[in-house]
């Protein structure tokens, strides 16, 4: 059988073809493709979202093959249409978005995706962007390597909060969310979610308050912290509203998506020094253009939608997407079946 490895430069084909190798053994032939993110950053192709590469260099790639694995290949109705031997895409992320699920289901072509691969990844990752931002971490390390000892950070005014008996708001609480909850609550923070889809029982059970409505929360929340899903009525979620309900000097963190949060608001609301601070990791085009009024907010910390990169992450991504060909081959149900 043939098979596409269309891997990129964090979940890389070479690392396909090693977990696939040790789940189906060497009797199968294994093309690999190298697609460009994240040196170059990921987009729609057609009509689908946040993927890398060309649909020209894909079909071609794809030729033959029964099976494709990848994180970002644009699998586009064109892409599918164009490839009558594929049956099976696996990839590796928690939301096929880069699949025309409609496409496959008409061509007969199987979707599956690896859910769970980077929920503790991000869950560090944010934990350590809210003590960067709520610690004021990089503009202090900014001042000593500039050769400056910024001892005016010690002063009442201008050393930020602790986590200890802090009231944080999580909005969301998923496998990330609550992989979160435990951290924060671990080092004394109080913590209360916004979930209306978490049953309260699974909330209190990672040390969380559920609480039933969304002003509630962020009327009580020195810090907050987004891990929504993006949907419909998600988009804009945090807007000039909402960041108005917040105590003066909270401060918002948002590793989930940027189009939860309304950034023109946000940056009014550090301008104004109502908010004390912002960390993000996502934004709402990334990367944000030179034009953004993000680039020069005061107090906030960004970086380049990190937080699910680590070499775990890789790894799982390429051995839940392996085990998902080894139950295909097999005849055998598919445990992430999308499609």
């Amino acid at each position: 059988m043939r098979i596409l490895a269309a891997g990129d430069h964090f979940v890389a084909p070479e690392l396909f073809v090693r977990e696939l190798t040790a789940e189906i053994g060497a009797g199968h032939t294994v093309t690999e493709l190298r697609l460009p993110w994240p040196l170059t950053p990921f987009g729609p192709v057609a009509e689908v979202d946040e993927a890398s590469g060309d649909e020209d260099t894909l079909l071609e790639a794809l030729d033959g093959a029964r099976v494709c694995v990848t994180q970002m290949a644009p699998l586009t109705r064109k892409v599918l249409e164009g490839s009558p031997a594929l049956r099976l895409v696996v990839v590796g992320r928690g939301g096929p978005v880069n699949v025309s699920l409609e496409a496959a289901a008409e061509h007969g072509v199987q979707v599956c995706n690896t859910p769970g691969r980077n929920a503790a990844a991000t869950a560090e990752y944010t934990v350590g962007l809210l003590l960067a931002t709520v610690r004021r971490i990089p503009e202090t390390s900014a001042a000593l390597a500039a050769g400056r000892w910024a001892g005016e950070f010690y002063t009442y005014g201008n050393c930020g909060p602790g986590l200890d008996g802090a009231r944080v708001g999580l909005i969301g609480c998923g496998a990330v969310g609550g992989r979160v909850a435990r951290a924060l609550t671990a080092l004394g923070a109080r913590v209360r979610v916004y979930d209306p889809y978490a049953a309260p029982e699974a909330l209190r059970a990672v040390g969380a308050a559920p609480v039933g409505d969304l002003d509630e929360l962020l009327r009580g929340s020195d810090i907050v912290s987004l891990h929504a899903r993006l949907t419909p009525e998600t988009r804009g979620l945090l807007g000039a509203r909402e960041l108005a309900l917040l105590p003066e000097g909270a401060v918002v963190v948002n590793c989930a998506r940027g189009a939860l949060l309304d950034e023109d608001a946000l940056c009014d609301a550090l301008g104004s020094g109502r908010l004390a601070a912002a960390g993000l990791d996502v934004f709402a085009v990334e990367p944000p253009p030179p034009d953004s009024r993000l680039r020069s907010a005061p107090r906030l910390v960004m970086t380049p939608h990190l937080a699910g990169a680590s070499t775990a992450v890789a790894h799982n991504a390429a051995r839940i997407a392996a085990a998902e060909v080894g139950r295909f081959l097999r005849g055998e149900p598919l445990a992430h079946r999308v499609v």
